[in-house]
């Protein structure tokens, strides 16, 4: 994962939305898009590949089915290098 690379992903609104509706829970590629009806699929295929190259989520294939979910270890990481930057010295963290 590249911080450059996670901070492109997360820079679209309908990438973090997307971001979003994963906090529920892993939802399939038809589920994520049923929520971005003025999308077309490949443009929803576009998006969750970016997200997936950023290492933001994972997916899991079941039959015929993709799901997808966060992967929350990026942005634990995302945010330990946040943090440096607040002024609080958190040593353990760094």
């Amino acid at each position: 994962m590249g911080l450059s690379e996670t901070m492109k992903a997360v820079s679209d609104p309908q990438r973090r939305t997307i971001l979003t509706l994963l906090l529920k829970g892993r939802l399939s590629a038809g589920e994520i898009a049923s929520h971005f009806p003025n999308l077309s699929a490949a443009t929803i295929s576009y998006h969750l590949s970016i997200l997936k190259k950023a290492a933001l989520i994972r997916e899991e294939r079941y039959k015929n089915y993709i799901y997808y979910e966060l992967n929350a270890s990026v942005f634990e990481q995302l945010l330990l290098w946040v943090s440096q930057f607040t002024g609080e010295s958190n040593e353990a963290n760094l």
